[in-house]
């Protein structure tokens, strides 16, 4: 029997009369069948999210529960598309309507009629369980999409052979204890569930991103947690598109909830035509794009998150490492706080709803390090942008982020004005991932990167301190050793820190190159601080042309970059020999 409109507030729709509902069922609503979900059950009536725009909808137009809770589509396919936040391919809602979203469309997530290669790599009569890969698919050039059996399904295979399949096709059946179960390319799973996994493990490797304060100073591991709050115009979008561009993760979900469509649009426009720096391949065949503006139905941002989320679980099943960038996370508080309101519910600070630390978490806790079911080893990477007004980051959403995530990259105005960028503040950022990550680091970058990495932090935080003299007293007033301090730190700053999006060369920098970047710049500061204690002055120091090495250092492409090492090391055993009497 279907339900009938009686209240509308916006996107939340009260409903009576509707047959047998249930928490997270999706509903159609009114004649123009718009997607919803249920989110409260009170006395007879069922209170609905609408995920589409709800002008002109009427009380007294039918509401038909379809039984089922929101969900993905899972399969062959989803790497290199683009959907909104309840996974619409956005080319197929749109070819009909030009520019914007037509109400009440629907649009399969997956193509139907394309056949997939499929190879099995199990036999039939074999036994399975949850999770196991029972065959493979070319997903495209860059991933191999590993079939699994849905979590929960366990018994006997058979019917499973070689051949070209669509994802509604049947490629095997298993007989379970309560019968018959049928396997295709493509399952569904409920979005507000996280997929099942045998354990999560430590954390020991960073995702690697070639940006060099995030890798050097402040690197987040494999399956762990980042914040990235900052004021308007601090570079929030910009990183999130340089980690995804440039992260060493196998698969890339990229989530724009609530941001401006100039932003999106950026994303969708370059990343097509973007290159994988490790195969040459198109970026796009390692990337789904989950695309919902801030000019799009404010309730679909709350489901992009999970939608997202639900996705980059799946690849991990896999045993993948996934990066997941969700940009922005205030814009998903923003819509969970609408809803509140429109629900009258308490609110909390700010007018936020009360669980806002608890969504928060939810989500954040999806992320991490795992066993699959199968055995293998996955990962998903969560990294989210956070918009707190004037960047105040007292405010409830940031300091929910912080509290559950170990990794705080602090974007500071004043560097992004000073066209420093990333803006990144080495004094206010954090990780706490440091220690989980000392062995790696030491084994596969050099025994020498912690007491490089101490050094230099010591330096920029030393450097603040003197800087804070130089206001009272003045430059000219200051020891010569603490003038050597600023001048090391200005080198981390301008030579080694700063880093420019635009360069095809600074634009990604490996381990590798970061390692003698540092060393190049910590040594020279060791040499020039042995020569000051022997009587040179900092103003001889400051001609140096070794400085003017290290400075284009950055430039250099990393197949050079070894021999340039060398001949700036040359120079800096130069320094040795200097003496304080050669000072005119």
């Amino acid at each position: 029997m279907a339900g009938i409109i009686y209240r509308i507030s916006g996107p939340v729709v009260t409903v009576n009369g509707l047959d047998n509902p249930k928490m997270y069922d999706v509903v159609k609503v009114g004649e123009a069948a718009l997607i919803g979900e249920i989110i409260k059950l009170e006395g007879g009536n069922a209170i609905v999210q609408v995920y589409e725009d709800t002008s002109g909808l009427r009380p007294g137009e039918k509401v038909v529960n379809t039984g089922a809770p929101l969900s993905v589509e899972l399969g062959p396919g989803l790497i290199s598309s683009i959907y909104d936040g309840i996974q619409r391919p956005l080319d197929k809602i749109m070819a009909s309507v030009g520019d914007f979203i037509a109400r009440g469309v629907t649009a399969d997530p997956l193509d139907t009629k394309k056949k997939w290669s499929f190879k099995p790599t199990v036999k039939n009569g074999t036994e399975v369980k949850g999770g196991d890969v029972i065959g493979e698919v070319d997903e495209t050039s860059l991933i191999k999409h590993r079939v699994l059996v849905p979590p929960g399904v366990a018994g006997k295979i058979s019917g499973l052979g070689d051949g070209d399949f669509t994802v509604t096709d049947t490629i095997a059946k298993v007989a379970t204890g309560n019968g018959t179960v049928e396997i295709r390319l493509a399952q569904k799973w409920p979005v507000r569930a996280a997929r099942p996994v045998a354990e999560k493990i430590m954390l020991d490797a960073p995702l690697l991103t070639g940006q060099r304060v995030i890798d050097t100073l402040f690197p987040v591991a494999k399956g762990g947690t980042a914040a990235v709050p900052g004021p308007f115009g601090s570079g929030k979008t910009i990183i999130q598109h340089q980690l995804a561009k440039w992260s060493d993760a196998d698969v890339i979900v990229y989530c724009g909830t609530g941001e401006r469509g100039n932003e999106m649009t950026e994303v969708l426009a370059t990343f097509p035509e973007l290159k994988d720096p490790k195969t040459g391949r198109p970026l796009m065949d390692r990337t789904v794009l989950i695309a919902n503006t801030s000019n799009m139905p404010v309730a679909a941002r709350e489901a992009s998150i999970y939608t997202s989320i639900t996705i980059a679980e799946y690849y991990r099943d896999m045993g993948y490492s996934v990066a997941l960038m969700a940009d922005s996370t205030s814009r998903w508080a923003e819509a969970l706080r609408e809803i509140s309101g429109r629900l009258e519910e308490m609110p909390g600070e700010e007018g936020y709803p009360a669980y806002l630390g608890r969504k928060v978490a939810e989500f954040y806790e999806r992320a991490g390090k795992v066993h699959t079911l199968n055995g293998s080893t996955g990962s998903i990477t969560a990294i989210g942008a956070v918009s707190p007004p004037g960047g105040d980051t007292s405010e409830p959403v940031s300091q929910s982020t912080l509290r559950v995530t170990r990794v705080f990259w602090a974007l500071d105005a004043a560097l992004a004005n000073s066209r420093h960028f990333p803006a990144i503040n080495w004094l206010n950022s954090y990780s706490l991932y440091a220690d989980d990550l000392a062995k790696w680091y030491a084994e596969n970058v050099g025994n020498d990167w912690h007491d490089l990495y101490q050094g230099a932090m010591r330096t920029l935080q030393r450097d603040a301190e003197i800087n804070e003299i130089v206001q009272l007293v003045g430059y000219d007033a200051l020891p010569e050793m603490d003038k050597l301090t600023l001048d090391i730190a200005k080198s981390i700053k301008e030579d080694y820190l700063q880093q420019s999006a635009f360069d095809d060369v600074d634009t990604y920098t490996s381990m590798q190159k970061q390692h003698l970047m540092l060393k190049a710049i910590m040594e020279l500061g060791n040499e020039e601080a042995a020569a000051v204690k022997r009587g040179v002055s900092t103003a001889q120091l400051s001609g140096l042309q070794v400085k003017q090495k290290i400075a284009r250092m950055k430039f250099v492409k990393e197949e050079a970059v070894k021999a340039y090492y060398d001949d700036i090391m040359k120079d800096i055993a130069a320094v040795k020999d200097m003496k304080p009497e050669t000072m005119q």
